[in-house]
């Protein structure tokens, strides 16, 4: 197999690399013999890249634009774009087209790793492309990083979902990503998603999204380690010694940022035991003593939602009430999230300081703790596509929750 070299930049991964140069990751993988099962590349290391070999397909007899889009997972644009063409041009039976690299056309990509960079680039491709999407921030990180922020929907009832409040779970990030951007494209294209007409949704709900919670502890567990890092020193401290950080779910001041809420904080304090900055359960020296929990909390109590849903990962189990301070309905709608999702809705008790728990507490409206997928975080990105297929019906129930 014929390749290139290319040298590795800080951040790079070869996921990332096999996604910027359009081949799979098994045959990047492939031409490196010299990787172990886990690669974490050093800025300046040479990879080998194979020379992607364009996938072409011969148009048959009664092939439109529309047929051969849905045959290669594209849109009609997207092939017509790739080719050359206008959307107007006659196909023959014989002629050869080129099919779209990534095949889907899709802005946000399940193949790479999902961290700040990515998430600010879909953003701004999402709000070019859906006008009705309207983007912001609720705040700024420990290192100073955007917290991002989304909006779809002009209804009365105001819903609010969040993910990667745990660092190493961050393909929660991808899963709410990727549901806005579908969101979006069915309320463009008058169609559905997870199974609901986009157009009733939107004009009932007003979601918003805060799809990285925590940017900096998802750079950490994608990226490890670098000595330029400015809590290089303490973190490796936090870290054990490890510049690897696959286990980490705090953030930048080892601090969980799930146990930060004043909601009986100090029980869960004295529950976890972890006396300092640690790669996960700290509860941080006080309430809301972190940047990323307080401008969550901040902007709840701004926005005043009707609802809130934090996603993390995994166990496909759904956590709805918190010491009996739940509205009634709170359960009946988490076993219709249940249902649409194929998960469990489970009555949990001996936890406190969460976000869902928080809410819960504080406005006595419905909260729900989803826990997304199976295995070991960070949960692998083959799993991404059956895990989106329940997510995404999940979430387009909750939307139907509204009133």
């Amino acid at each position: 197999m014929n390749t290139v070299t290319y040298a590795a930049c800080p951040g790079d991964t070869p996921r990332r690399i096999a996604l910027r140069f359009g081949v799979s990751y098994a045959s990047l993988v492939a031409v490196n013999p010299q990787w172990d099962e886990d690669p974490a590349l050093i800025d300046g290391e040479l990879v080998y890249v194979p020379i992607a070999k364009p996938r072409r397909y011969i148009v048959r007899q009664g092939d439109t634009w529309e047929t051969i889009a849905w045959k290669a997972d594209c849109s009609p644009e997207l092939l017509c774009e790739t080719n050359g063409l206008s959307p107007n041009a006659a196909l023959t039976a014989g002629q050869w087209l080129e099919l779209p690299a990534g095949r889907s056309g899709r802005i946000v990509a399940a193949e790479a790793e999902y961290g700040p960079m990515e998430l600010s680039k879909d953003i701004t491709r999402l709000t070019g492309k859906y006008p009705f999407v309207t983007a912001g921030s609720i705040g700024r990180s420990v290192l100073g990083k955007p917290l991002h922020a989304l909006r779809i929907g002009g209804g009365p009832f105001r819903w609010h979902i969040n993910a990667a409040c745990h660092a190493n779970e961050w393909i929660t990030s991808l899963l709410l990503m990727r549901f806005a951007e579908d969101y979006a494209n069915a309320y463009q294209r008058n169609g559905t998603v997870g199974g609901k007409s986009a157009a009733a949704l939107f004009s009932r709900t007003t979601l918003w999204i805060v799809p990285m919670l925590n940017p900096d502890g998802v750079e950490l567990v994608q990226d490890g380690l670098a000595l330029n890092h400015p809590m290089c020193r303490e973190l490796l401290e936090w870290n054990r010694g490890s510049k690897r950080f696959s286990a980490w779910k705090a953030n930048a001041r080892g601090v969980d940022l799930n146990d930060q809420f004043p909601a009986h904080w100090e029980e869960e304090q004295e529950r976890r035991r972890i006396p300092g900055p640690a790669p996960r359960d700290y509860s941080g020296p006080a309430p809301l003593s972190e940047p990323e929990a307080l401008s969550l909390a901040e902007w709840t109590e701004r926005m005043d939602f009707h609802a809130v849903l934090a996603l993390h990962t995994q166990g496909e189990e759904i956590y709805w009430n918190y010491r009996d301070r739940e509205p009634p309905q709170a359960g009946e709608w988490a076993a219709r999230l249940a249902r649409a999702g194929g998960y469990r809705a489970v009555r949990l008790t001996g936890s406190d300081a969460g976000y869902k728990d928080w809410f819960i507490d504080r406005f006595r409206r419905p909260g729900f703790t989803v826990e997304a997928g199976w295995g070991h975080n960070p949960l692998p990105l083959e799993g991404f596509s059956d895990i989106y297929d329940g997510v995404s019906k999940l979430l387009a129930e909750a939307l139907d929750l509204s009133p």
